[in-house]
């Protein structure tokens, strides 16, 4: 086997050098475009972002490291690793920190699914359509809610168009991968009529079982092996947008619906079918009066359901949410030097996990969730200026919430008052190099699941009890950063600790119950209970990197650690490895080409109700494309394989770790056109 490993790496390596004209030839890095980064209030350029660490993830890039969810395509960012719940549902999770404290964004606005509330549910927002993908961390994630605490991750599709194309411009692509023998075809089309900017995109993908290395579980091979029960995943998605633009800015609207379909890999044998449809309306004002710069303006509304269903397609729990969005943001001219963004976000809900009705007598007489409506209303403030070599940034945002349950399920109404602010500064000491720091303190409220939960959770197979007297969370968060941004040869280091007062996590004791949350030795669900405690979480990240967007070779190199600690009860649940790796690459005319090693130690490093330490693993990607242009069309040709060296992969943020491997050996080729 090893003999075979280092076989495939080698003509893998043999197939890259080969394009190379000569080693390391002269390189001159090519002058690219700055990439926007919407979700700041400043529309700063990527390697602006030391106050509000950003990756951006575009072009290229994104194609080469799209999975079949979000999670999987962020999972080997730089203190980002992915929930990984099988291959229809997972969500990033950055620096440790996962669920309610990452918010999800599409177009700069809250996705509004249910992914925040347990590792099963899918985020409802497609990254096979993305223009770009934005992670964000620091002041300007204030702007968007205490579900921001750990970061933003922003879905850019560009649904509302902000500009006239003079021709109708747009991407197409069709891929098929060899492990789930997948298929997916999408399409982003823009046009314009007159003064009207028209927007169409599609998704449509669908993938079987996927192929795992060895069997489902290391410690029962009774379990099985080949490939993972019930882990198909079918997702199909549409959207239409129009504007109306002019000198003065835009206003336009878009409708967007969503169908996934897919298998939890547990003995249970469940899925979950998931609809959703959602309106948004955006307006841009420029220079509206006085000293307002711009006044932009935004509306969500959606309408959410997925059900959980037996393996036999009997409906058990129906998940749905309602909900209306909107803000409205001021971008005000330089005043004494300051610039920035003032305004006010609302956010009104009505979610309920219940009882599926069916013919057959199978529903539950518990509420997983019953019926509850939250209203927030915010203001929030984030500003910036330079003082000679010295940036200096600052954020608050305050913020109401109340939850309000039922009142026939007899409990409490909960009223929240929080407030969040940052202060980060970046000093300049030499051309190209910065020095930087933030802290922040920042607070969130209890969601309705970990207030107010009280049944079954099939997919999960736990039974979730919630706590509606837990208190809010308060996190403080320093973090220290140091950063070469120009030249061939970039560099960033970052390290951080976050203090939370009050966290909130999901706990077992191992007991077994019935669907009506009685002891019973046979029963199918584990209790699940919603705790408090403090935690710290500490962690570094750093990467180096050379010509890494020119032509000819380029380098990377990076790591990233984060540990947390409940006080007096040792580990956080579900933390992610220590990982460093490294990767290489080639480009040359048409031809784009690379290789990345990803190392994970083994984390063994569990909370006290957890048993299984993730082994480590060596993760081996590699992506080869050649680009043509056919008159006005380009054509871009490319197989990428994932997980060269057919690792068992677990990943010890999954809560399926011990039975769900990712992956094996997985050729994904395609063609790609645009024009």
């Amino acid at each position: 086997m090893i003999t075979q490993r280092t076989l495939l790496a080698s003509a893998v390596l043999s197939a890259l050098a080969s394009l190379s004209h000569s080693a390391f030839a002269q390189t001159q890095e090519q002058t690219l475009p700055a990439v926007v980064v919407t979700s700041t209030p400043f529309n700063n350029d990527e390697g602006a972002q030391i106050l509000a660490p950003a990756k951006v993830l575009y072009g290229d890039e994104l194609r080469e490291k799209l999975g079949n969810s979000l999670g999987d395509t962020l999972s080997q960012e730089l203190g980002v690793s992915a929930s990984a719940f099988g291959a229809g549902a997972s969500r990033p999770i950055i620096r440790g920190l996962e669920g309610p404290r990452i918010k999800i964004l599409q177009n700069g606005m809250s996705v509004m699914d249910a992914s925040s509330l347990s590792n099963d549910h899918a985020v409802a927002g497609e990254a096979a359509t993305a223009r770009q993908i934005e992670i964000l961390r620091g002041p300007a994630a204030l702007l968007y809610g205490s579900g921001a605490i750990g970061g933003v991750v922003n879905i850019i599709n560009d649904r509302i168009p902000t500009i006239l194309n003079a021709k109708p411009t747009g991407e197409a692509e069709l891929r098929y991968g060899t492990a789930d023998r997948m298929k997916n075809m999408s399409l982003s089309v823009d046009g314009a009529a007159g003064d009207i900017a028209l927007h169409i995109d599609g998704n449509l993908r669908d993938a079987d079982d996927y192929k795992i290395p060895g069997n489902v579980s290391l410690s029962d091979p009774a379990l099985g092996s080949g490939r993972l029960p019930n882990s198909f995943a079918r997702a199909n998605s549409i959207g239409f947008g129009a504007s109306y633009i002019q000198d003065w800015g835009h206003i336009g609207a878009s409708v967007g619906i969503n169908d996934d379909r897919y298998g939890i890999p547990t003995e249970e044998q469940s899925f979950i079918t998931l609809k959703q449809t959602r309106f948004d309306l955006d307006g841009l004002i420029r220079e509206p009066f006085g000293n307002i710069e711009s006044l932009r303006f935004k509306l969500g509304h959606t309408d959410y359901k997925h059900t959980e269903n037996l393996q036999d397609g009997t409906p058990a729990t129906d998940f749905k949410n309602n909900a209306l969005e909107s803000r409205i943001e001021l971008t005000h001219k330089a005043m004494a030097g300051w610039r920035g963004t003032f305004g006010l976000q609302t956010e009104n809900s009505e979610f309920s996990a219940l009882p599926a009705e069916d013919d057959h007598g199978h529903g539950h007489s518990h509420a997983t969730v019953p019926v509850t409506k939250s209203e927030s209303i915010a203001a929030f403030l984030v500003e910036e200026r330079d003082f000679g070599p010295l940036r200096a940034s600052a954020g608050a945002r305050i913020e109401s919430v109340k939850r309000k349950p039922d009142s026939h399920s007899g409990l409490m109404q909960r009223d929240f008052n929080l407030g969040s602010y940052s202060l980060g500064g970046l000093w300049t000491f030499a051309p190209g190099y910065g020095l930087g720091a933030t802290a922040a303190i920042a607070q969130r409220a209890p969601a309705i699941e970990e207030l107010y939960s009280d049944g079954p959770h099939e997919s999960t197979a736990t039974y979730d009890i919630g706590d509606a007297n837990l208190r809010k969370e308060t996190s403080r968060n320093f973090e220290l950063s140091l950063q070469k941004t120009d030249g061939l040869i970039r560099w960033k280091a970052n390290i951080f600790q976050n203090r939370v007062k009050n966290f909130i996590y999901g706990r077992t004791d191992g007991t077994s119950v019935d669907d009506h949350g009685l002891p019973d030795p046979d029963g199918e669900f584990t209790q699940r209970f919603w705790a408090q405690n403090n935690a710290t979480i500490r962690g570094a990240e750093a990467e180096i990197s050379y010509n890494l967007r020119g032509e000819g070779w380029s380098l990377r190199g990076f790591a990233d650690t984060s540990r947390g600690k409940l006080s007096g009860l040792d580990n956080l649940p579900l933390q992610p490895a220590t990982r460093f790796g490294g990767e290489v690459g080639y480009r040359q005319g048409g031809w784009r080409s690379g290789l990345k090693v990803l190392h994970a130690q083994q984390q063994d490093k569990l909370a006290s109700f957890e048993s299984f330490a993730t082994p480590s693993y060596t993760q081996v990607d590699a992506n080869l494309s050649f680009t043509q242009r056919i008159n006005s069309t380009q054509l871009t040709w490319f197989a990428i394989v994932k997980n060269l060296l057919n690792e068992d992969i677990r990943l010890s943020t999954s809560v399926l770790r011990e039975v769900a491997p990712l992956t094996g050996r997985n050729l994904i080729i395609g063609v790609r056109t645009s024009f």
